[in-house]
């Protein structure tokens, strides 16, 4: 039996993979991200300053480890399908994550992508990745999950991939289906102190007529955003939603009065989240530190991977003996 799990968080943004593992009592041996902000953020709340670029690291330099951690860039890959493999992945920020598991030959990979790398290139992106952790030596399983299923109220789905070591012996892998406990992005709101600058006061706000939002037969509401209303003309970033619905997803960039975060009717006014409610939606712990800097908070929840969707694929990962260690147990 493994006395301890230890990791390494790849591309570790403000560290929501940290954040799950640290839940199971796991230890991070090693980080790296490149982005300054996020490094001051992950060291601010987990005492490591992460190593910057990964391509100038060397895979003999990175401790050993039983996991992988990763929610690597969706960097377009440069083939099409003439080749397959590693060989195909040279050149892109994937092969960075290859190159270290093929040296270390950790028992597991974690990884998360956008919804859409499902089908990057056709397929052939994921097929690709597929490919090289086979040819690594990798059994590999993914699908896509969608946040608002895993207790916290936003619509954010992602791809996770999870690969298991071939002597493992893995040869099935079922990702968890979700929480079946409705929630509100009502319930996860500031009471007091809203930024006065959160507040949209415009003339061109419309508002759909006799709004009535009923809750089925038993008491819950729709687990997806309820859209009630418009800023302009209603393009991205100015659609108004109700709070007894989810949050859309946070985005780090994109225009209109409501970005990053979308507009809510709040009481008797139409704002955007704070970088508090964004953390909570997140699913980061009560103890995280925010960036000092609202706009670099929002840009950092806006890509970072939500930490309930991971705690439950560990979980479904001890439920199934993988990792056999009295360690790796969820702290409360």
């Amino acid at each position: 039996m493994l006395s301890h799990i230890k990791y390494i968080d790849l591309f570790a943004g403000i560290g929501g993979f940290h954040q799950a593992m640290d839940s199971f009592n796991a230890e991070c041996v090693f980080a790296s991200e490149w982005d300054k902000d996020c490094q001051y953020t992950y060291e601010e709340n987990y005492g490591i300053k992460p190593h910057g670029d990964i391509t100038q690291i060397h895979e003999q330099d990175i401790p050993e480890h039983d996991v992988i951690c990763a929610g690597f860039p969706c960097q377009a890959f440069s083939i099409s399908g003439k080749q397959q493999g590693f060989e195909d992945s040279r050149g892109t920020l994937f092969f960075e994550i290859a190159r270290i598991a093929k040296y270390h030959q950790p028992k597991i990979l974690l990884l998360e992508n956008v919804r859409n790398f499902e089908k990057h290139d056709n397929g052939n992106t994921l097929h690709i990745i597929k490919t090289t952790l086979e040819e690594i030596g990798y059994n590999f399983f993914y699908k896509v999950l969608n946040a608002s299923n895993f207790g916290v109220p936003q619509k954010r789905e992602r791809i996770f991939m999870v690969a298991f070591r071939k002597d493992l012996n893995v040869t099935s892998f079922i990702f968890p289906s979700g929480t079946n406990t409705p929630i509100t992005l009502q319930n996860f709101l500031e009471k007091n102190g809203i930024d006065e600058k959160l507040i949209i006061k415009r003339d061109d706000i419309t508002l759909k007529e006799n709004i009535k939002i009923k809750p089925d037969m038993f008491g819950h509401y729709p687990q997806k955003p309820i859209r009630i209303g418009t800023v302009n003309k209603g393009g991205q970033g100015e659609r108004i939603y109700s709070p007894l619905g989810h949050a859309i997803t946070l985005s780090a960039y994109g225009g209109g009065v409501g970005a990053k975060t979308g507009l809510y009717k709040i009481g008797d006014i139409i704002r955007r989240l704070s970088p508090e409610e964004c953390r909570r939606i997140t699913g980061f712990s009560k103890k995280f530190k925010l960036h000092p800097k609202p706009t670099v908070s929002y840009r950092q929840f806006g890509n970072s991977v939500v930490v309930p969707v991971l705690k439950s694929i560990l979980e479904q990962i001890l439920q199934n003996n993988i990792l056999k260690t009295d360690s790796l147990k969820a702290a409360s």
